[in-house]
C-alpha cells in the first residue's frame, strides 16, 4: 500500500461523476483548527493532477476555503467537497473547519464520508476535541488513519507524535497505530533542525526522496536499516495481530518470512475494517514542486485500503409515515435515497445542496420528493414536496462542473432546490422515503437581534429563514415573553458567522441586544384588592366593582381563580368576565411587566348596575382589582432555572464545580463515565449561563461539553433582583 514508485501525477483532469460504486471513496478529513487539513487537500489536489499548482485551479481560486469570509475570517467555516481522481478512483476529499463552533459542519462531513483522515499537526498534538471525535468515529467503526503535518516546525518529532497517538487513539490497543512509513532527514540548518526530505516505506523496504520536487524511489542505504527492521518488525507483528488469520502470527513468531503481498492485503483489510489506523506524513510541496511530501502514499492508502462505498451499511429508512423499509446495499438500481449534507447559497446561482447518493442514482431534471421531519425544535417545519431536480455538478473551488447523474456511494451538487434543507431526503417521486436526521449539538449561545432599520425589518424573516435552513446547528426563537428574535448558536464564532452571511449573503444589517430571560413574578404573601369600573359620560354607562383576595401557591400552580361569591353580588354571567380581567391582567404582569404566575385569585364580592354593567366592565373591573392588590403586597421576582448536565474531563472537574458555585448553581451530584471524564450534574439560573457555551470552553480547553433543560421558576435573590430593576431603570 503506498509503496508503487509513482514518478508522475496522477490521471490530470477533472474529476466527473463515477461509474460504479466501488470507484468512488468519500474521505473527511478531521483535526483540530490550524492542523493542517486545508493545505493538506490543496496538496492532494496538486498531486492528483487536479490543479496546475499548490491549492489553485485554473481560474487562480482555492480548491478549498474559497469562500470570500473564510479568507476574512482566515479559518475554514464551512464544510467543502474537493473531488480528485488517483489510479481511476474517484476520491470525495470533505475538508471540514477544525473550530468547535463550526462543529455541525463536521457533522455532516462525517455522515457524508465512509473513512476519515485525523490530521495532526506536530507542533500542536492532540487535543481534546479531536479525542472526543476520535470516540465517535470508533463508537461507529468508522475505519481512520492519521496523518502528521507541519513536520518543518522546530522541534517537530514524528516519532513522539505518532507515540503520542498511540496513547490519545490506541485506547487498550495502542499497537493498532503504528507508522507506515518513517521520515527521512536532510542535512541540518543552521538551528539545528534537520527537514524532512523524504520517507521510507516500512513494508517495501525502499526510500521516496521527495527533495527534488518529484518522488523518486531507490534502496535504503545502511544507515537508514538498524532504525527501519525494527520499525518493520513492530509494523508486521501490528498487522498480523488485527488480520483474521489466526495462524499468521504463529507461522510469523515461528521464523516464517510473510510475503509483502500477503501483509499489504492483511493491512488493508484491517484498515477497511476499522481495526488498524496507520500513521503517515505529509507536508505540501514547495514552489515549483509537483508533489508534496507523503501525498503519493497517502491517496495510495485512501484508493486502496479505505473502503468503497458498497461496504458501508444501508442507511435505516423509513416511508414518510414510519413505516420501515429495507434497502440493499449501496444500489445504483436501487430505489432513489439521498441526503442533504450541506446548504448554500451563491450570489448568481442561488441555494446549492450538497447531497450524498447513498442508494440508486439520482439524474438531473429528475423530479424528487423532498422531506424533512424530525427538526421541529430547530425551526424547521416538517414538510414533504415533490421537486425538480436543477442542474448536477461536482463542485472545485468556486467552479461547478456539471455531471448528468449521481450513482449511489458519490456526492454531488444540486442547484435551485428550493424547499430542501440540510438534513433532509431525496428520494424517488414515487416511492417517498425518509432517512432519519443526524445528531447535531444543541446551540446553547442566545443572539438577541433587532433590525437595525425599517428596511431591514422587512427582509430580517426571509434571511433568518434562509441561515438556519443552511445550519441545522442554529436554533431560531422568537420569545414570546421577552419579544426578542433570538438566534441560537455554538459560539461567538458561530454567531460571527450568522452576522456575517445575514449581512453579505442577503442584505439584512442587524444590531445585537442584551438577551433577556423570561422571569415571572409572583405574590409574596396575602393581599386583597378591588377593582372600582364606574363611568357615566352620557349614554350607556359601565358599572362593575369586584373585591379579590390573593395568595402565593406552589411553584407549578399557575393562576387559580376561585368563585366565593355570595347572594349574587355579581351576576353569574359576569364572573367569567372577572376571571378574564384577572388573567389578561397576569399575563401582562403586576410589578415589572413579566406574568404573573403561581396564586390563587379569589372573588369575593362585587356590586353591579342592572343597565350599565357589561362584560368589558367587569374584565376591567377583575384587573385594576388585581393591581391593587398587587400594590399593597410584596411582589417577588421569579427566575428560570435549568438542569445542567457538564461532561468534563477528569482534570477540570473542579474547576468547573467551582465556577457553578460562582454562578449560584448548586451541585446535584456527580457521575463518573468512560474516558477519564465526569458528568456533573447541577442546577444553575437561567440568567446566570447566557455565556456558558463560551465561559466553559475556555475553562476546559475545549474538551467539556454540557447541556440544558428548563426546570422550574423559582425566587431570585433580593440583591439580584434590586440590581436588575436597577439596570432597567438606567436602560430606559
Amino acid at each position: 500500500m503506498g509503496d508503487k514508485a509513482h514518478t508522475h501525477p496522477g490521471a490530470a483532469g477533472r474529476a466527473t461523476a463515477a461509474d460504479h460504486p466501488a470507484s468512488v471513496r468519500n474521505v473527511v478529513l478531521v483535526g483540530h483548527s490550524g492542523s493542517g487539513k486545508t493545505t493538506l487537500v490543496e496538496a492532494l489536489a496538486l498531486t492528483a493532477g487536479a490543479v496546475n499548482r499548490a491549492g489553485r485551479v485554473e481560474d487562480g481560486g482555492c480548491v478549498s476555503d474559497y469562500d470570500d469570509m473564510e479568507h476574512r475570517q482566515q479559518r475554514s467555516v464551512q464544510l467543502s467537497l474537493v473531488p480528485v481522481e488517483w489510479d481511476g478512483i474517484k476520491i470525495n476529499l470533505l475538508d471540514t473547519p477544525g473550530y468547535a463552533d463550526f462543529v455541525g459542519e463536521l457533522r455532516a462531513g462525517l455522515r457524508a464520508a465512509d473513512a476519515a483522515l485525523f490530521v495532526v499537526s506536530a507542533s500542536d498534538g492532540v487535543d481534546g476535541s479531536t479525542r472526543m471525535v476520535w470516540e465517535e468515529c470508533a463508537a461507529v467503526g468508522m475505519p481512520r488513519a492519521i496523518v502528521i503535518t507541519h513536520l518543518e516546525a522546530a522541534r517537530a518529532d514524528f516519532e513522539e507524535m505518532t507515540r503520542i497517538c498511540a496513547e490519545a487513539f490506541g485506547g487498550d490497543d495502542p499497537d493498532a497505530v503504528l507508522p507506515l512509513y518513517l521520515p527521512l532527514h536532510g542535512p541540518p540548518a543552521p538551528d539545528g533542525h534537520a527537514p524532512v526530505t523524504g520517507l521510507v516505506g516500512l513494508l517495501s523496504r525502499k526510500l521516496f526522496d521527495y527533495a527534488s520536487g518529484e518522488r523518486v524511489a531507490s534502496e535504503p542505504g545502511e544507515a537508514e536499516l538498524p532504525q527501519l527492521d525494527e520499525a518493520r518488525s513492530m509494523l508486521i507483528e501490528g498487522i498480523i495481530s488485527e488480520s483474521e488469520d489466526e495462524t499468521l502470527m504463529e507461522r510469523y513468531l515461528g521464523g516464517e518470512q510473510v510475503d509483502v503481498k500477503t501483509l499489504i492485503e492483511d493491512l488493508e483489510r484491517a484498515v477497511a475494517r476499522g481495526v488498524f489506523f496507520p500513521v503517515l506524513a505529509a507536508a505540501p510541496a514547495t514552489d515549483g514542486a509537483r508533489q508534496g511530501l507523503g501525498t503519493v502514499e497517502l491517496l495510495d492508502l485512501i484508493t486502496r485500503g479505505f473502503p468503497t462505498p458498497l461496504e458501508r451499511a444501508a442507511p435505516r429508512v423509513t416511508t414518510p409515515e414510519g413505516a420501515g423499509r429495507e434497502l440493499r446495499m449501496c444500489d445504483p438500481e436501487e430505489s432513489l435515497v439521498a441526503e442533504v449534507v450541506k446548504t448554500s447559497s451563491d450570489p448568481y446561482v442561488g441555494r446549492i445542496s450538497m447531497v450524498r447518493v447513498f442508494s440508486g442514482t439520482l439524474r438531473a431534471d429528475q423530479t424528487v420528493h423532498v422531506s424533512g421531519h424530525g427538526m421541529t425544535d430547530r425551526g424547521h417545519e416538517d414538510h414533504d414536496v415533490d421537486e425538480r431536480i436543477g442542474a448536477l455538478s461536482t463542485p472545485f473551488g468556486k467552479q461547478q462542473r456539471p455531471v448528468s447523474h449521481v450513482i449511489a456511494g458519490d456526492l454531488a451538487c444540486v442547484a435551485k432546490l428550493t424547499r430542501a434543507e440540510t438534513g433532509d431526503t431525496l428520494s424517488a417521486k414515487e416511492d417517498p422515503l425518509l432517512m432519519a436526521p443526524w445528531e447535531m449539538p444543541d446551540p446553547l449561545l442566545p443572539l438577541a437581534i433587532e433590525a437595525h432599520s425599517k428596511p431591514d425589518e422587512d427582509k430580517l424573516s426571509q434571511g433568518l429563514a434562509r441561515l438556519v435552513a443552511e445550519d441545522p446547528t442554529m436554533r431560531l426563537e422568537h420569545n414570546q415573553d421577552t419579544h426578542q428574535v433570538v438566534l441560537w448558536c455554538l459560539g461567538e464564532a458561530h454567531a460571527d458567522v450568522a452576522l456575517e452571511r445575514l449581512r453579505s449573503r442577503y442584505g439584512v444589517q442587524v444590531d445585537v441586544v442584551p438577551h433577556r430571560v423570561s422571569l415571572r413574578e409572583t405574590f409574596g404573601g396575602r393581599a386583597a384588592g378591588r377593582g372600582r369600573h364606574v363611568k357615566q359620560s352620557g349614554g350607556h354607562g359601565q358599572y362593575a366593582i369586584c373585591e379579590i383576595e390573593v395568595e402565593p401557591l406552589p411553584g407549578g400552580s399557575g393562576i387559580e381563580f376561585v368563585d366565593k361569591v355570595v347572594g349574587g353580588a355579581v351576576p353569574r354571567q359576569f364572573i367569567p368576565s372577572v376571571e378574564k380581567g384577572v388573567r389578561t391582567q397576569a399575563a401582562k404582569g403586576v410589578a415589572a411587566g413579566h406574568p404573573l404566575i403561581d396564586v390563587r385569585v379569589t372573588l369575593l364580592d362585587g356590586k353591579a348596575h342592572s343597565v350599565d354593567s357589561s362584560d368589558a366592565a367587569f374584565q376591567t373591573a377583575g384587573a385594576l382589582a388585581l393591581r391593587e392588590a398587587a400594590a399593597e403586597a410584596r411582589i417577588h421576582l421569579l427566575e428560570p432555572v435549568a438542569e445542567v448536565s457538564v461532561l468534563v474531563g477528569d482534570d477540570y472537574v473542579g474547576a468547573v464545580m467551582s465556577d457553578l458555585s460562582g454562578r449560584r448553581g448548586k451541585v446535584l451530584g456527580t457521575e463518573q463515565t468512560s474516558g477519564g471524564r465526569t458528568l456533573i450534574r447541577a442546577e444553575v439560573p437561567e440568567i446566570e449561563i447566557g455565556r456558558y457555551a463560551v465561559d466553559l470552553r475556555s475553562l476546559s480547553h475545549g474538551t467539556a461539553r454540557f447541556d440544558r433543560r428548563y426546570a422550574r421558576h423559582e425566587p431570585m435573590p433580593a440583591q439580584v433582583a434590586d440590581r436588575l430593576r436597577e439596570e432597567v431603570r438606567v436602560a430606559s
